[in-house]
């Protein structure tokens, strides 16, 4: 896919977070004459004005229609629907609409790229993924997951891959992405305030596969119709994962359910001998880490990294940051933040990593709402909470649904609920933080509720 040539052209970059200042400096560097435009103020959009070049226009606090209408080209942030009536009328009138991440791959002269979707586990498998091939070669690793594409190409960094973890959001702007392996993990009701249904949100994140060519690979879910469904319309070889027997090109845990800890996962290529690999790393613990190591070691395979350079990656892969991520310990509490789960799949795989058996868990759960019914928790709640805190907009919704299950009490923000967590739970308890909702009623993002958890939770563990 060659670069295209965007010297004096006029690039208009809707949205002012991490993806958009990206975006908006490649097109400056490559002789663009571009206009940034946010509904946010100035004081609202902070250090993200202080990134761009002196050359780029801004439009804040609202939007010019004639900044789009006018443009060559506009590029949307991931945040920012495409349904937006600027951006409709714009595409109306023929200009072309990119997602970043579309814009960045055209820099980036057909490095292989692993690009990595689903409803939950994108950030673990891509992360995990990322390090299995770095460990065979030089690798970028980013896109949803913290740094965004864009990067690499202004970088100018040597990479030999890239690993990228993708959201419905980004791939709605694709149009020659092209991904030598796409995965698709899973696909459960999401983002439900920006789609009309499920069906037009897998839609989105399908786009993934419908630029695939027959050499490529296309890796899905065994036990999720939707995603095979996904990954079958690709033109490329697809492969499975999951629980159950070994299949011909998949990754599979032998049992129905996951094995003890250092029980082995199968890789079977395609015409070839199976391969064993062990996992026995804790920061993997849990079934969804198992799903997601078996898609990870699939892609990392399937891109050629040899088989000990996969099973050194799993036994070295420290883990992410705010998913399950033991941050505090005193007192013999365990303090645990999931704040990455911000929706109520994502809970439910992180209450499930806990044994039951014994009410040990204070978990703490709230914040801005998806749409999306809590009444999925219920079947774990038992012999597993031991009480459940609420915060933010949501909680009124959440006591409704979960608080006949456990002893329940709103606690208003994060700070609140810390506090009374530390009230409540004793030697061999965890506090959980797996909020099952957004974290924009009180936070900036999920990153900025999990920290504060930590300096919470390690006040309260001395």
């Amino acid at each position: 896919m060659a670069a295209p040539e965007l010297k004096g052209t006029r690039v208009t970059v809707v949205g002012l977070a991490k993806s958009g200042v990206a975006a908006a400096r490649l097109c400056a560097r490559e002789g663009a004459r571009v206009t940034v435009t946010d509904r946010r103020g100035e004081a609202e959009l902070g250090g993200a004005l202080a990134a761009l070049p002196a050359s780029v226009t801004r439009r804040l606090g609202g939007h010019d229609p004639a900044d789009f209408t006018g443009a060559d080209l506009v590029v949307a942030s991931p945040g920012v629907p495409l349904a937006n009536p600027e951006i409709q009328e714009a595409r109306r009138r023929g200009v072309p609409v990119w997602g970043e991440v579309e814009l960045a791959a055209r820099f980036l002269g057909g490095l292989p790229i692993v690009g990595i979707t689903g409803t939950n586990g994108k950030s673990t498998t891509t992360a995990l993924t990322g390090a299995l091939l770095a460990r065979d070669r030089r690798t970028f690793v980013g896109g949803n997951l913290g740094t965004p594409l864009s990067e690499l190409a202004l970088s100018g960094e040597p990479a030999d891959a890239a690993v990228v973890e993708l959201s419905s959001f980004q791939l709605e702007g694709i149009e020659r992405f092209r991904a030598r392996v796409a995965a698709v993990l899973n696909v459960t009701p999401d983002h439900l305030d920006r789609y009309a249904d499920v069906d037009a949100y897998a839609a989105a994140k399908a786009r993934l596969f419908a630029t695939q060519e027959p050499d490529d690979v296309a890796v899905a879910n065994a036990r999720d119709p939707r995603a095979l469904a996904m990954a079958g319309a690709s033109r490329g070889d697809l492969h499975t994962f999951g629980f159950g027997a070994p299949a011909p090109a998949s990754a599979r845990d032998e049992g129905g359910e996951p094995g003890p800890e250092g029980t082995a996962i199968w890789f079977t290529p395609r015409g070839r001998a199976p391969e064993r690999y062990q996992l026995r790393n804790r920061a993997l613990r849990g079934r969804h880490n198992r799903e997601n190591a078996m898609a990870a070691v699939l892609c990392a395979r399937l891109m050629g990294v040899p088989g000990e350079a996969v099973q050194a990656g799993l036994d070295a892969f420290p883990g992410l940051h705010h998913r399950l991520e033991l941050v505090a310990e005193g007192r013999g509490v365990e303090w645990v933040n999931d704040s990455k789960a911000t929706n109520v799949d994502s809970t439910f795989v992180g209450l499930a990593a806990f044994p039951s058996g014994a009410p040990r868990v204070v978990l703490i759960m709230g914040g801005r709402g998806k749409k999306a019914p809590y009444a999925p928790l219920r079947p774990l709640f038992g012999g597993r909470v031991k009480a459940l805190l609420t915060i933010g907009e949501d909680a009124p919704a959440i006591e409704r649904e979960l608080g006949d299950l456990a002893p329940t009490e709103p606690c208003g923000d994060l700070a609140g609920a810390v506090r009374r967590a530390a009230v409540l739970s004793g030697p061999g308890d965890v506090v959980l933080l797996s909020p099952a909702c957004a974290s924009y009623d009180q936070f900036a993002n999920y990153e900025e509720r999990g920290e504060a958890f930590r300096r919470l939770a390690t006040e309260q563990a001395r």
